[in-house]
C-alpha cells in the first residue's frame, strides 16, 4: 500500500515557486533521505505531509489509517512534566490500551457465557495482540532505553521539563516521537544537538525499525547508515534514487552524464538549424528553411543537466613552516570539572588531525589552549618556527555584523584591494550585491562562507578550525573537503561530521572521559578499532624533539633539542602515496556502499566477503597514512 502519495505540490511564497510540481509516494519500509541545496524547500515539503502547511495546488493523500510522526523543531511541553513524565507521555496510547484491556479481563470475568461473553473474549483477544506487537507490558524499559541512547542522565529523569535546556528539549522532541512509533517519520535535521555516539545510536534504531521515515540531514554519514532510497530536491522538483547518499551521489555524477550529452547534442542540432535558416530565409533553400523552422518550433527542448554545484573553495599556498608546527606537554584544564589533564600532543607539517568527542568534553577549550586564546591550568604550548595560524570559531565572531561583508573578510593591518577581496568571495559562493550587505543580514550558511573567506584571505600555514561545516549544504561540505584536502600547509579541527572527518583526517585525537586516545586514520579507522577493542591513550610525545631555531615558546620556557627521526618506510614521492591513498579511499566507500544495500544483507556470505575486504582496506589504509606522514616530514 502507499503510505502518502504526493501529486503535482506546488507552492510559492513569493514570485518564484518553492515547489513547483512535486510528485512521489511513500511505501512502507522506505527510508527515504531528502536532499537538496540550502533554501531549496525541504522543511516546506516535510510541513506539507505533516499536514501542518497547505499546498497551494496539488495534492497529498494520506492513507487514512497511517499515522504520521514529525519532529517539531519548537519544542511545546507541559511545564509542570517532569522529562520522564513527558516522554511516557507519547505513550499516552498504550497506556489506555492497557487499561482498557484491564477492564475488558474484568468485564469478562463477570460475564456468563453467552454471545456477549464471546464478543468480549475477542475483544481482549485483539487487545493483548496489539499490546504484545507494541511491547506495551516494557514500556518503562523502553523509554529508559530511548532516553540512555539520547544520552540523557538517569539524574535528569525527574528534572522538569521547563528546566532544561534548548538542545535537552529538542532531544526530548526526538525521543517522544521516537517511542510513539508513528508508520512514518519525517525528521528534520534528527542529529542537531546529538553527539556522535547519540547519533550513531540514532542510525541503528532508525535502520532497525519497521517505519518508514523521510528525513532531512546534512549529516552524510547518518544517510547513508539509515536511508535506502534519496529524492532530491531542486529548482522546485524533485528526482528519486535507490540507495543511500553515497549510491546518490554516483548515480548523480552518471545521470549529469548523460544530461549534459543530450542536452549539447540538441544544442549543436539546434544552433545548426538555426543558422541553415538565418542564411537561407529570402534565397532558394527558402522553403526548405521555412520547414526547418516548423520543425525547431515544435521541437521538445531538453531541459539543461539538473546539477548542483557548489563554490569553488580553494585556500592559497602555504609558506612552509618548521617540521614540527606545535607541540603541548603535559596541558591540563578545569572548569566546574576537570576537562583534560597531563596531555602531551605534536602536530607535525602537513598533518590534518581531527579531534572527537562528545559535547561538553572540552574539544573547542583545547583548541583555544592550543592556540593560547584560553591559559591552561597546567602545561605549556610551543610553536614551530614560521607558523602562522588561522582559527575558524564555530560562533563566527571574527565577522563584525555591522560591517559590509567584503570589508569584513578583510585581514585587520593589511591592505587588499577590494577587487581581490570580492574574487575571494565568490570562490566561497557569496557574489552580487551579497558582498556589499552587512554580514548581520546573511543566512547562517552565507555567513559560514564568509568567514571561510576570511580564513583563505589571512594566508595562513596552519588552519585551526572549530565544526566549519554548521550551515553548510552538503555540496559547500564537499567543496570545504576537497579545498582543505588540497590545502599544503597543516589543519586541526573540531567536527561532528563523520563523513568530514573520513575524508580529510589522517590523525584523530579523541576525547574521552578520562582520557585521550590518538588514532591513525580517520574515523572509519578509528570505529573499526573501538570494535576491536584497541587504540589505546595518547602516549607521551616521542623522542623527536624541536631544535631551538625552530621553536616559539611562551616567556621563561625554553624547547629542547632533536634529533631528525629515522625512516620506518622505504623512500616514495608524496604524490604517489596519495594516489594510493585516494584509490584505498575509493575503495573503501564502495565496499561501504555495497555493504549498505538491501540486495547485500540477503546473502550472508557476501556481507562476510564485503566486512573482510572493508577491514583489510582499513588496514592497508593506515599504513599508507603513517607512511604519507613520515613522506611530507622528511622528503625534503
Amino acid at each position: 500500500m502507499l503510505l502518502v502519495s504526493v501529486e503535482d505540490v506546488r507552492k510559492h511564497f513569493g514570485p518564484e515557486p518553492v515547489l513547483d510540481g512535486v510528485t512521489f509516494d511513500v511505501r512502507p519500509g522506505e527510508r527515504i533521505g531528502l536532499v537538496g541545496p540550502n533554501g531549496s524547500g525541504k522543511t516546506t515539503l516535510l510541513r506539507i505531509l505533516a499536514g501542518r502547511e497547505e499546498a497551494d495546488s496539488g495534492r497529498c493523500e494520506r492513507h487514512p489509517a497511517v499515522r504520521i510522526g514529525y519532529l517539531e523543531q519548537q519544542p511545546v511541553f507541559e511545564p509542570d512534566r517532569t522529562l520522564w513524565d513527558e516522554a511516557r507521555h507519547a505513550l499516552a496510547p498504550l497506556v489506555a490500551l492497557g487499561r482498557e484491556a484491564v477492564e475488558v479481563a474484568e468485564a469478562l470475568a463477570r460475564q456468563p457465557e453467552g454471545p456477549e461473553h464471546d464478543r468480549l473474549a475477542a475483544r481482549y483477544d485483539r487487545l493483548q495482540q496489539e499490546l504484545h506487537r507494541h511491547d506495551a507490558y516494557n514500556l518503562d524499559h523502553k523509554i529508559e532505553r530511548v532516553l540512555d541512547g539520547l544520552e540523557f542522565s538517569r539524574a535528569s529523569f525527574a528534572q522538569p521539563v521547563a528546566s532544561l535546556s534548548g538542545g535537552e528539549q529538542n532531544r526530548l522532541m526526538l525521543a517522544k516521537l521516537l517511542l510513539a512509533e508513528p508508520d512514518l517519520m519525517l525528521l528534520d535535521e534528527p542529529s542537531n544537538h546529538l553527539d556522535i555516539e547519540a547519533t550513531a545510536w540514532l542510525e541503528d534504531y532508525l535502520a532497525a525499525g519497521e517505519a518508514a521515515v523521510i528525513v532531512v540531514s546534512h549529516d552524510r554519514y547518518f544517510l547513508d547508515k539509515v536511508t535506502n532510497r534519496t529524492i532530491e530536491l531542486f529548482r522546485g522538483t524533485v528526482e528519486s534514487y535507490r540507495g543511500n547518499f553515497s549510491a546518490y551521489w554516483r548515480q548523480k555524477d552518471d545521470r549529469l552524464l548523460v544530461q549534459r550529452r543530450t542536452y549539447e547534442r540538441q544544442q549543436e542540432e539546434i544552433a545548426k538549424t538555426e543558422d541553415f535558416i538565418r542564411r537561407n530565409a529570402y534565397g532558394q533553400k527558402h522553403a526548405q528553411a521555412e520547414d526547418r523552422r516548423k520543425k525547431l518550433s515544435r521541437i521538445e527542448r531538453v531541459p539543461p543537466p539538473r546539477e548542483i554545484v557548489g563554490p569553488p573553495m580553494a585556500f592559497p599556498a602555504a609558506q612552509r613552516s618548521g617540521d614540527i608546527v606545535l607541540r603541548a606537554v603535559g596541558l591540563a584544564k578545569a572548569f566546574d570539572r576537570p576537562l583534560f589533564a597531563g596531555l602531551d600532543f605534536e602536530l607535525i607539517r602537513g598533518d590534518r588531525w581531527g579531534i572527537l568527542g562528545p559535547n561538553g568534553s572540552g574539544k573547542t577549550t583545547l583548541l583555544r589552549c592550543l592556540l593560547g586564546r584560553t591559559p591552561p591550568d597546567a602545561g605549556r604550548v610551543t610553536l614551530g618556527q614560521g607558523v602562522d595560524i588561522a582559527y575558524f570559531d564555530q560562533q563566527l565572531a571574527a565577522l563584525d555584523d555591522a560591517q559590509p561583508v567584503v570589508e569584513a573578510i578583510r585581514p585587520e593591518g593589511r591592505l587588499v584591494e577590494e577587487q581581490k577581496r570580492r574574487d575571494l568571495l565568490a570562490r566561497f559562493g557569496l557574489t552580487g550585491d551579497v558582498a556589499s550587505q552587512p554580514v548581520g543580514r546573511l543566512s547562517g550558511g552565507e555567513r559560514c562562507r564568509a568567514a571561510l573567506a576570511r580564513l583563505a584571505a589571512l594566508e595562513a600555514n596552519v588552519l585551526v578550525l572549530d565544526e566549519p561545516t554548521n550551515h553548510l549544504d552538503l555540496w559547500a561540505r564537499d567543496a570545504l573537503e576537497r579545498a582543505l584536502a588540497r590545502f599544503d600547509g597543516t589543519v586541526v579541527f573540531v567536527s561532528h561530521d563523520r563523513y568530514f572527518v573520513n575524508r580529510l583526517a589522517n590523525h584523530l585525537l579523541v576525547v574521552e572521559p578520562g582520557r585521550f586516545r590518538a588514532i591513525e586514520g580517520n574515523y572509519d579507522t578509528y570505529a573499526h578499532l573501538v570494535r576491536e577493542g584497541l587504540g589505546g591513550p595518547v602516549e607521551p610525545a616521542p623522542s623527536r624533539e624541536m631544535p631551538p631555531s625552530e621553536a616559539r615558546v611562551p616567556p621563561g620556557a625554553d624547547a629542547p633539542a632533536s634529533e631528525r627521526p629515522k625512516r620506518r618506510f622505504p623512500y616514495r614521492k608524496v604524490d604517489e602515496i596519495e594516489a594510493d591513498i585516494f584509490r584505498h579511499e575509493g575503495d573503501l566507500a564502495e565496499l561501504h556502499a555495497a555493504l549498505a544495500l538491501p540486495d547485500t544483507h540477503r546473502d550472508g556470505d557476501r556481507v562476510r566477503q564485503i566486512n573482510a575486504r572493508i577491514e583489510a582496506t582499513q588496514a592497508e589504509l593506515a599504513a599508507l597514512y603513517a607512511h604519507w606522514e613520515e613522506a611530507t616530514e622528511l622528503n625534503w
